[in-house]
């Protein structure tokens, strides 16, 4: 039997101006180009700013060697705020990939339930936590 986690991922920013959505009305709201602007950073490899999450491109290596189901992975726009500069003058920052979470919460290795939390199958938690997800908050996804 597969044992599937729900992820609270680290939240190191937000949505950056050039983000461009819809809110269809009833419907979640749709994400059609990501800007992750970056307020700090302490290091995961996984981040989230709801209802989009981004990884490293280190991290998109290993999930995609993993052969993991219920994700594509897609360009996101990164930059810094004033508030991160200050704060980290000299800090670079990997590349950064979308994670665009596609799969069924409790089926696939990636998903997301109605209340919008990460859900992971036992793979993909390995997977992350190999990369580094040390912030990250990780507890038992009960269907």
């Amino acid at each position: 039997m597969i044992n599937y986690h729900i992820i609270e991922p680290e939240v190191a920013g937000g949505w950056g101006d050039d983000t461009e959505f819809t809110r269809p009305p009833g419907q979640p709201v749709v994400i059609h180009k990501f800007h992750y602007q970056f307020d700090g950073w302490m290091g995961d490899e996984l981040l989230e700013s709801t209802p989009c999450y981004i990884v490293s491109e280190k991290m998109a290596e290993k999930l995609q060697q993993a052969q993991l189901s219920g994700f594509t992975l897609d360009e996101v726009e990164t930059t810094k705020s004033e508030q991160f500069r200050e704060l980290y003058p000299d800090r670079e920052l990997p590349r950064f990939l979308w994670l665009k979470v596609e799969g069924s919460a409790g089926q696939d290795d990636f998903g997301v339930t109605s209340n919008l939390q990460l859900v992971v199958s036992d793979r993909a938690l390995k997977a992350l936590v190999d990369v580094g997800i040390s912030h990250a908050l990780v507890e038992p996804f009960i269907d």
